[in-house]
């Protein structure tokens, strides 16, 4: 039985193989980033957002989802990537594992593809924060390659936006 791809897809959609990982596909910056689709709640459209006071740069606000206060970030400043204001097409990935949760914002969702247990490795040119976001690199298909990102990074990023009280 073959799975139809909500509306919210781009046209290049990978579709999955048998083996590996599904992940899904964000764009940002014109880049190409994957997330394990097992640590993704669910792909909403841009909520409205209340924007947190001394919080760093990435950090886009916080919203409402589903009754919890979502902090969103935006991983572009992090990946040294060029942030332009966000199309209609963007929107934010929900990762949720065990009680942690985040929405990471991307530009576009381009659908799922199929990310092998061995990754090539991460390109030189990244350093600091981005060299930690980053697992590997991974083949996307026609797309192009995909970098994956690593979940437990992206959610610790939660303790690193929490502002000073006092």
């Amino acid at each position: 039985m073959t799975a139809t791809l909500p509306t919210w897809f781009d046209d290049d959609v990978v579709e999955p193989e048998a083996s590996g990982v599904d992940h899904v596909v964000v764009r940002l910056g014109g880049g190409r980033y994957g997330v394990c689709a097992q640590d993704v709640a669910e792909v909403i459209r841009m909520p409205r957002l209340t924007r947190v006071p001394g919080t760093p740069t990435w950090v886009c606000g916080v919203a409402n989802w589903r009754g919890h206060v979502l902090p969103l970030i935006d991983l572009r400043p992090l990946l040294q990537v060029a942030a332009v204001p966000l199309p209609s097409s963007a929107r934010v990935v929900v990762l949720a594992v065990d009680d942690l949760e985040v929405g990471l914002v991307a530009e576009a969702v381009a659908g799922l593809v199929d990310v092998p247990d061995r990754l090539d490795a991460t390109p030189v040119t990244l350093a600091g924060d981005a060299a930690d976001l980053v697992a590997g690199l991974a083949d996307g298909g026609p797309g192009g390659p995909v970098a994956v990102l690593r979940t437990d990074a992206v959610l610790g990023l939660r303790s690193r936006a929490a502002r000073p009280r006092g």
